[in-house]
């Protein structure tokens, strides 16, 4: 890691072009080291429509990361049954009432500079959904990636219904490696949040 990537790791956020070979690696590891050392049930929450380019972004990222079949991590929000504007108040309050202590990690599309498009960015906190398009909707996460998908700037609205559908194709297939990379690291945790949850759910039902 050199010391451009390992101040912005530091600062707790981290960003890197999609198409890096290393990314899964790198923007992986960073984020398994950003998890809490507590039991935790994880949810990814990837948020988005399918009836925009731009902002499929995130039920694509779902529907790839379903495809692995992650067994540590429960995902929300794919291709057929996407998390949007108009149902994510019931999205979280199914996931607060279904998971213990949920720890969330959203992924959403996002517009940026033109030198920024085709980046991922991960970091430790909430993000605002639909900034871009002056919507107001709940902060969600604890911890995110977003993907810069186009430019921001003016006519935001057409311009995510406007982008490149093979960039963000293969940006969601690259954030859906990351997360199943962080699913097979519970794997091997001994004393991972998902392992420790089931072990205490069997108890619970004998």
């Amino acid at each position: 890691m050199n010391l451009k990537r390992h101040l912005a790791a530091k600062n707790n956020q981290l960003r890197m072009l999609h198409t890096k070979s290393e990314i899964t690696e790198i923007m992986g590891n960073t984020l398994i080291s950003w998890l809490p050392d507590t039991p935790r049930e994880y949810v990814i929450v990837c948020i988005g429509t399918d009836r925009s380019t731009g902002d499929a972004f995130g039920p694509l990222t779902g529907y790839f990361l379903s495809e692995l079949k992650p067994k540590h991590i429960h995902v929300h929000g794919t291709l057929e049954d996407p998390v949007h504007a108009t149902n994510m108040d019931e999205h979280i309050n199914h996931i607060n009432n279904t998971y213990h202590r949920p720890y969330v990690i959203a992924i959403d599309a996002c517009l940026g500079k033109t030198s920024s498009v085709g980046h991922l960015i991960s970091g430790l906190g909430s993000i605002k959904p639909g900034a871009a398009l002056n919507k107001r909707l709940p902060e969600i996460g604890d911890l995110h990636i977003t993907g810069v998908v186009n430019v921001s700037g003016f006519m935001e609205h057409s311009v995510l219904q406007n982008t490149r559908l093979s960039v963000v194709v293969n940006m969601a297939k690259k954030a859906a490696d990351i997360l199943y990379k962080i699913d097979q690291s519970l794997t091997y945790q001994t004393f991972s949040p998902a392992i420790v949850l089931q072990q205490n759910r069997s108890e619970n039902s004998i």
